[in-house]
Protein backbone atom coordinates (compact mmCIF):
# COMPACT_ATOMS: atom_id res chain seq x y z
CA UNK A 1 0.00 0.00 0.00
CA UNK A 2 0.91 3.05 -1.22
CA UNK A 3 1.54 6.47 1.68
CA UNK A 4 -0.49 9.49 0.66
CA UNK A 5 1.55 11.97 -0.57
CA UNK A 6 2.38 15.16 2.36
CA UNK A 7 -0.34 17.71 0.59
CA UNK A 8 -3.13 15.09 0.29
CA UNK A 9 -2.28 14.00 3.40
CA UNK A 10 -2.41 17.65 5.14
CA UNK A 11 -6.00 18.26 2.58
CA UNK A 12 -7.78 15.04 4.38
CA UNK A 13 -6.62 16.38 7.21
CA UNK A 14 -8.13 20.07 6.80
CA UNK A 15 -11.32 18.52 5.28
CA UNK A 16 -11.52 15.95 8.62
CA UNK A 17 -11.02 19.11 10.87
CA UNK A 18 -13.40 21.73 9.23
CA UNK A 19 -16.13 18.79 8.86
CA UNK A 20 -16.04 18.52 12.77
CA UNK A 21 -19.13 19.93 14.44
CA UNK A 22 -18.10 22.71 16.70
CA UNK A 23 -19.34 23.09 20.31
CA UNK A 24 -21.17 27.02 20.16
CA UNK A 25 -22.96 28.09 22.66
CA UNK A 26 -26.76 28.28 22.45
CA UNK A 27 -26.88 32.05 23.13
CA UNK A 28 -25.63 34.93 20.84
CA UNK A 29 -25.34 38.42 22.33
CA UNK A 30 -29.17 39.63 22.56
CA UNK A 31 -30.53 36.89 21.91
CA UNK A 32 -32.32 36.66 25.49
CA UNK A 33 -33.64 39.79 25.00
CA UNK A 34 -35.06 39.59 21.60
CA UNK A 35 -36.92 36.55 23.23
CA UNK A 36 -38.13 38.02 26.22
CA UNK A 37 -39.22 41.25 23.98
CA UNK A 38 -40.62 38.74 21.18
CA UNK A 39 -42.55 37.28 24.46
CA UNK A 40 -43.65 40.33 25.97
CA UNK A 41 -45.66 41.22 22.92
CA UNK A 42 -46.98 38.07 22.36
CA UNK A 43 -48.31 38.39 25.86
CA UNK A 44 -49.73 42.41 25.28
CA UNK A 45 -51.76 40.31 21.90
CA UNK A 46 -52.86 37.83 24.76
CA UNK A 47 -54.14 40.72 26.95
CA UNK A 48 -55.68 42.73 24.49
CA UNK A 49 -58.06 39.97 23.30
CA UNK A 50 -58.93 38.73 26.74
CA UNK A 51 -59.88 42.24 27.33
CA UNK A 52 -62.13 41.98 24.18
CA UNK A 53 -65.83 41.54 25.00
CA UNK A 54 -67.87 38.66 23.80
CA UNK A 55 -65.23 36.02 24.57
CA UNK A 56 -66.80 32.67 24.91
CA UNK A 57 -65.36 30.81 28.22
CA UNK A 58 -63.81 28.54 25.98
CA UNK A 59 -61.66 31.29 24.41
CA UNK A 60 -60.71 32.84 28.29
CA UNK A 61 -59.55 29.63 29.09
CA UNK A 62 -57.50 28.88 26.32
CA UNK A 63 -56.42 32.18 26.34
CA UNK A 64 -55.48 31.70 30.42
CA UNK A 65 -53.46 28.75 29.30
CA UNK A 66 -51.54 30.44 26.50
CA UNK A 67 -50.61 33.44 29.00
CA UNK A 68 -49.55 31.35 31.71
CA UNK A 69 -46.97 29.18 29.23
CA UNK A 70 -45.46 32.67 27.70
CA UNK A 71 -45.48 33.87 31.07
CA UNK A 72 -43.58 30.62 32.16
CA UNK A 73 -40.95 31.08 29.21
CA UNK A 74 -40.42 34.41 29.86
CA UNK A 75 -39.59 33.80 33.55
CA UNK A 76 -37.30 31.32 32.72
CA UNK A 77 -35.05 33.64 30.62
CA UNK A 78 -35.64 36.35 33.53
CA UNK A 79 -33.68 33.24 35.46
CA UNK A 80 -30.83 32.78 33.42
CA UNK A 81 -29.75 36.81 33.52
CA UNK A 82 -29.65 37.03 37.26
CA UNK A 83 -27.38 40.27 36.70
CA UNK A 84 -30.05 42.10 34.79
CA UNK A 85 -32.41 44.09 37.54
CA UNK A 86 -34.38 45.53 35.00
CA UNK A 87 -35.62 42.17 33.87
CA UNK A 88 -37.80 40.72 37.21
CA UNK A 89 -40.38 43.55 37.09
CA UNK A 90 -41.28 41.93 33.41
CA UNK A 91 -41.47 37.90 35.51
CA UNK A 92 -43.73 39.42 37.95
CA UNK A 93 -45.98 41.27 35.25
CA UNK A 94 -46.63 38.07 33.34
CA UNK A 95 -47.30 36.52 36.40
CA UNK A 96 -50.00 38.27 37.56
CA UNK A 97 -51.01 38.73 33.63
CA UNK A 98 -51.29 34.60 34.32
CA UNK A 99 -53.10 34.57 37.33
CA UNK A 100 -55.73 37.63 36.24
CA UNK A 101 -56.33 35.26 32.72
CA UNK A 102 -56.93 31.87 35.38
CA UNK A 103 -59.31 33.72 37.15
CA UNK A 104 -61.27 35.41 34.15
CA UNK A 105 -61.42 31.65 32.86
CA UNK A 106 -62.51 30.66 36.67
CA UNK A 107 -65.22 33.25 36.60
CA UNK A 108 -66.50 31.92 33.48
CA UNK A 109 -66.51 28.22 34.27
CA UNK A 110 -68.45 29.13 37.65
Amino acid sequence: MRAFPSALRMLLVSAMVAGCTKNVAPRVAGGDDAAIDSLSTRLEELRTREAATGASCADRCDLGTRTCELAEELCALVERNPDRSDLPPRCAQSQEQCSGARDSCARCDG
